[in-house]
């Protein structure tokens, strides 16, 4: 996981203990005032929803204690792609050049440019140097791309 990810985990972890968990508290409390509880729509509702958080809650906390948090900012810049790293590709047919940052399974996000390292490109990607020419096997099919640039942010 990059640094980004881990301090965007920490920060929903904390959101959810600070915010949301007494705020769902304040609800069942709320909805039990409202007497017979085998009726109660509001109730169940809450109490879903402390479900819910109470999970995610887990599932935060169980990431963060066996993440392996990788800074590519303090390692020296030699051209590889690796993990963490911010990657310009052209595309060779079109053109068209197209910028990603390599992120774990839980950082992705194509609308921001951050792919998995699950992903085919980035699985393609990962290894080579910059200047190399990568065939990359895409759901349109083979796809020839160049490596231009590869950044350590």
């Amino acid at each position: 996981m990059t640094v980004q990810g881990a301090e965007a985990l920490r920060e929903e972890l904390n959101h959810l203990k600070t915010v949301e968990r007494p705020k769902i508290v304040a609800d069942i409390a709320s909805a039990r005032e409202h007497g017979d509880l085998k009726e109660n729509a509001e109730y169940h509702a809450a109490r879903e929803q402390q479900g819910f958080c109470e999970g995610r809650i887990q599932e935060i906390e169980a990431k963060l204690s066996n993440v392996q948090i990788i800074d590519v900012t303090k390692m020296p810049n030699t051209g590889k792609v690796i993990f963490g790293v911010t990657v310009t590709i052209l595309n060779c047919e079109t053109d068209e050049e197209t910028r990603y940052h390599i992120v774990g399974e839980d950082e992705a996000d194509i609308k921001a440019g951050k792919i998995s390292i699950g992903s085919p490109i980035a699985r393609g990607l990962i290894g080579k140097n910059v200047d190399d020419i990568v065939n990359i096997q895409t759901p349109a099919g083979k796809v020839e791309f160049e490596i231009v640039e590869v950044e350590y942010i």
